[in-house]
């Protein structure tokens, strides 16, 4: 593929024009009101990498550090219709190729990175407007912007007689504008011609069923398998994040069932927002039976639901048991009826627990959130609240 950029020093890129290694598949991409996007993908094909310009002003800088390695280019056909699809399909293109083990995906070290075409129509026009094309887009957001502002760019630009002019442009984070690199080519300028250096390559079909058969669980599953937690799709969406978390979770639900994944799961969503670091991901990674032994002694009322949270942050970094933790830190809920029995005898015959007795008996049942309380205190925060109140109830005959 022949082109002359500064990018390109020596005036070509090999690339896949006639025998792409893939043809046709798509990806369904689900959106933020619920609903999904299908797109479909035209082809993939193997190129050589360019160089990167960084440009300043009248000037540009040339690194060539990455020009010469192999990528994989995946063309997608014009099925996305707004900024957020585009950020959509971006977003779970990149779990399927990380999930996959095709990139480490890390956008900021350019492992991927996403060019976007936008063309504009008048409604119930037949046939697309002449595309601009923004390159290297290196973040998610970076694609939504782009893709909004150069439609708000062609749109404004049409309505005042303007042509769109077939380009490359490239995007400004800093300012929020796209601006104008190249003339983009066509097909024919490119002048393809097979490289003579390079022999064929011809995959059998055992090869390629030997490929998919390593394909691991990919996120589309771990959606279905979910379904039954329960789990607001904000949590979900921020598990399959993480390829680590979502294996983690799955883990735990085929090992100790709905109600422990459940919990973990909003841990783990958690984790995401309130991690500075990489304790949440290397701690997905470690053996599930932790976490599910964690879930289970709170469904047995041996840790509240806020000492559970405060085990589950040491477990990022520890490689205790979660009962060694809550005993180390003196966390383990006190479900003895005998000892929580001895507490709310000494709450309900201490005078200050007289009018809130009044109060009860009246029939003001949220009184007893200060019995309730007060036997939390003098049990240092380890008895069973649902006990506690319990008994309250039971020794005041309600």
């Amino acid at each position: 593929k022949h082109y002359f950029y500064p990018d390109l020093p020596k005036g070509y890129q090999i690339s896949q024009m006639y025998q792409p290694i893939i043809l046709g598949g798509k990806v369904v991409a689900p959106l933020d009101d619920g609903s999904t996007v299908t797109v479909r993908l035209h082809h993939a094909h193997l190129e050589e990498d360019a160089g990167k310009l960084t440009h300043h002003g009248d000037y540009s800088l040339v690194d060539l550090n990455r020009a010469g390695t192999p990528l994989i280019e995946i063309v997608s056909e014009p099925d996305i219709h707004s900024a957020a699809e585009a950020k959509a399909y971006a977003v779970e293109l990149h779990r399927l190729m990380t999930y996959s083990g095709v990139t480490l995906g890390n956008l900021y070290h350019g492992n991927m990175r996403f060019d976007v075409n936008i063309s504009v129509a008048k409604k119930g026009a037949t046939e697309l407007g002449t595309r601009a094309e923004v390159k290297n887009l290196n973040s998610f957001r970076s694609v939504e912007r782009a893709a909004l502002y150069e439609f708000e760019r062609q749109v404004a630009l049409l309505e005042k007689g303007g042509v769109v002019i077939q380009e490359t442009r490239g995007w400004d984070d800093a300012t929020g504008k796209t601006s104008s690199q190249r003339s983009k080519e066509d097909a024919q300028d490119y002048r393809y011609m097979p490289d003579p250096d390079i022999p064929p390559i011809v995959l059998s079909g055992g090869e390629i069923a030997a490929i998919q058969a390593e394909v691991p669980i990919l996120p589309e599953y771990y959606r279905t398998q979910w379904e039954g937690l329960t789990l607001d799709r904000s949590v979900v969406e921020a598990l399959l994040d993480t390829q680590s978390y979502a294996v983690l979770v799955d883990a735990v639900q085929q090992g100790f069932g709905n109600d422990a994944a459940r919990r973990v799961a909003h841990w783990f969503a958690s984790a995401v927002s309130t991690t500075n670091d990489d304790a949440a991901v290397i701690a997905s990674n470690f053996a599930p039976e932790g976490y599910g032994e964690l879930a289970e002694m709170v469904t047995k009322n041996e840790l509240s639901s806020t000492a559970a949270k405060e085990v589950f942050q040491a477990l990022l970094t520890s490689e205790k048991t979660p009962r060694e933790i809550a005993t180390e830190k003196n966390l383990l809920q006190v479900s003895d009826e005998g000892a929580v029995l001895a507490i709310v005898e000494e709450v309900l015959a201490d005078p200050a627990s007289q009018q809130s007795i009044v109060d009860i008996k009246a029939g003001q049942g949220k009184a007893i959130g200060f019995l309730v309380g007060q036997v939390m205190k003098r049990s240092q925060g380890k008895a069973n609240p649902a006990l506690a109140q319990q008994l309250i109830r039971k020794q005041l005959g309600l």
